[in-house]
Order: C-alpha cells, then structure tokens, then sequence
C-alpha cells in the first residue's frame, strides 16, 4: 500500500494533526529531497510548490495536476478529519509557521477543494490564498459549497481535458 498511497501528517481543524491520504505522485523518498529543489520553488513561504517537480513519477504529474491524487481524501472525510469543501491542510511543518491571523483558517475542517484551487492555486500568492479561505469561512453555507463543488468538477474535467489533448 506504501507504494500507491501517500501518507502525510496536516494540520486540520482546531490545530489537530491528523493523517492525510493521497494517491502517490512522487517517488518514495521526495520529501527527504525537497531542500535539493528549494531554488525551485514556485511558491512564497512558508509553502512549497514546484508545477513541474522532478521529483513526479509515472503518471504522477498529471494525478497531481488535475487533482486526482487527493480521492483517497474521501477516507478523511469519512473520519470526520475532512469535509468535502474547506480550505487545504498544510503540512505540519509549513502550518507552524502560519502567522496568527493565518490560523484562523484552522477553525473550519479542511477540505478536499477549496476556493484557492478554483482561484488560481499556485498564481496566488500565500497571503491572498489565506485571506480567500478566511473569506471562504466566512461566506460557508451548503449552496456557497455546493457552487465550489460544482466549479472544482468543471475546473478539474477542463484540466483533465486539456491533458488528454496536449498528449494527442
């Protein structure tokens, strides 16, 4: 099962840590390597993020890509750790260097999608990705989580889509 899954400890709702899944898209060992490509990075801190990370494996880039690697999320949202919508969990490395008005994000569950992915993701930079999931808590209602549902699956089909046909 190691070799399928990912397992990585996050930080979800009132700062508990808990055990996120994800399908595995990098080989066994990246994150032991990510201070070999901290130059680059993408993203500003405390994050990391590489859009075309050496370290993908196989079809690994493009389960990441079009988010088809965080279905296994559907084990934490089973457990009560995840809801379907809700903002990312960090990892917990990069969640204790949250500053406080960031950490109010941790007063909502997680989840699987959220505004920042419908938002541009990796475009925004991290303080306007916290300020949209603090906006996102605010405005959390079922319609507004099922119009974010609703984006997610079309944003995720047209990536999905333009996949396909960048390889044809």
């Amino acid at each position: 099962m190691q070799n399928i899954l990912f397992l990585q400890k996050r930080v979800g709702k009132n700062g508990k840590v808990f055990t996120m899944y994800k399908i595995r898209t990098m080989y066994i060992g990246a994150e032991k390597d990510q201070k070999k490509y901290e130059k680059l990075n993408e993203a500003d801190n405390p994050v990391f993020k590489i859009y075309d990370d050496p370290r993908f494996i196989g079809i690994g880039k493009f389960l990441a890509h079009t988010g088809l690697d965080e279905l296994p999320q559907i084990i934490n949202v089973l457990k009560g750790e995840m809801a379907f919508v809700g903002p990312r969990p960090l990892p917990v490395n990069e969640a204790k260097k949250l500053k406080k008005w960031q950490k109010e994000r941790e007063k909502v569950l997680p989840g699987i999608v959220s505004p920042w992915v419908i938002n541009g993701m990796h475009k925004m930079s991290f303080d306007s990705w916290m300020k949209s999931d603090l906006e996102y808590i605010k405005k959390k209602k079922l319609f507004y989580d099922l119009s974010i549902i609703i984006r997610s699956v079309i944003f995720i089909f047209r990536l999905i889509i333009n996949r396909i046909t960048d390889k044809i």
